[in-house]
């Protein structure tokens, strides 16, 4: 539409030009400012703890942290598979679980006002009281795990499917009453649309509500003497005051938070991006 545009007037191409340049600028800030930010921030972190002769195990510098992530990146790597496939097993859990039950929702209130209240009290009760009981009554560690971990990342999905049904716009909800469209018909066409921003913002906050979840729940484990993942490193470097490794562990952690932040970030903008505000750019 653009290229036939610009073809149609050729003096628009200057602007079209302009606003390219723009967008590829923006980009760059994106990325060079947070990097910057970064790098200054880390740099004086190191030069702190050179300056002040701070002990590793008091404070490790930026550098000696790398350096343990390396030599102990084995260990660490097994641990970081594992928290991973904890952390998307659950978020995968959360999201069959959360848009099935908030689709029964939108479309049953009878099923809603039974079943809605027993969601917010898993929403409400902190997952660190509860999980030594699931530990206790489910055999399975693993399973156990994944159990902590979906109740935390469960309910932004079914609340945000809930309200994205229920937020089409009723001038179309009456349009499609007077063409006597079928109810799969305005699930499909109607509210499915409707529900998609929500749900992917749902999706955003519940990557990462999982990734802690496991977090706690590998915690837990861990105080319970049972193998686990990256917290259970954490856990293990802290009795012997390994503050190194413990910087390392929580590096990965924190860079497993970050990517599946851009993951479901990337799927937003490539579900939303044609079409949606939220996602459309616009001059300033």
């Amino acid at each position: 539409m653009l290229t036939s545009t610009i073809e149609a007037a050729p003096e628009l191409a200057p602007l079209a030009d302009a606003g390219r340049r723009r967008e590829r600028r923006e980009r760059l800030l994106a990325i060079a400012a947070p990097l910057a930010v970064l790098l200054v921030a880390l740099c004086s972190w190191e030069l702190f703890v050179r300056w002040n002769n701070v002990p590793p195990y008091i404070l490790p510098g930026p550098l000696l942290v790398l350096q343990t992530l390396w030599q102990k990146w084995g260990s660490l790597q097994m641990s970081l598979l594992f928290t991973v496939k904890l952390t998307l097993l659950a978020l995968l859990l959360a999201v069959v679980g959360g848009v099935a039950l908030g689709t029964l929702f939108a479309l049953s209130r009878y099923v809603e006002v039974s079943l809605f209240p027993y969601a917010v009290v898993l929403q409400v009760t902190p997952i660190i009281a509860i999980a030594p009981l699931i530990m206790i009554y489910v055999d399975s560690t693993m399973g156990a795990l994944l159990i902590c971990a979906w109740i935390v990342a469960f309910f932004p999905i079914l609340s945000s499917t809930v309200i994205g049904l229920r937020s089409a716009d009723h001038n179309l909800r009456d349009l499609f009453t007077l063409y006597r469209a079928s109810p799969w018909q305005r699930f499909r066409l109607l509210q499915t649309p409707s529900a998609l921003p929500y749900f992917m913002s749902g999706l955003k906050v519940s990557g990462g509500l999982a990734l802690i979840g496991a977090v706690v729940a590998e915690f837990v484990a861990g105080a319970a003497g049972k193998e686990t993942g990256l917290a259970s490193r954490i856990f293990e470097a802290s009795f012997r005051s390994d503050i190194p490794l413990m910087f390392a562990a929580l590096l990965l952690v924190s860079s497993c938070g970050i990517l599946i932040f851009l993951v479901t970030s990337w799927i937003s903008h490539k579900v939303l991006g044609h079409w949606h505000e939220s996602e459309l750019k616009r001059e300033r």
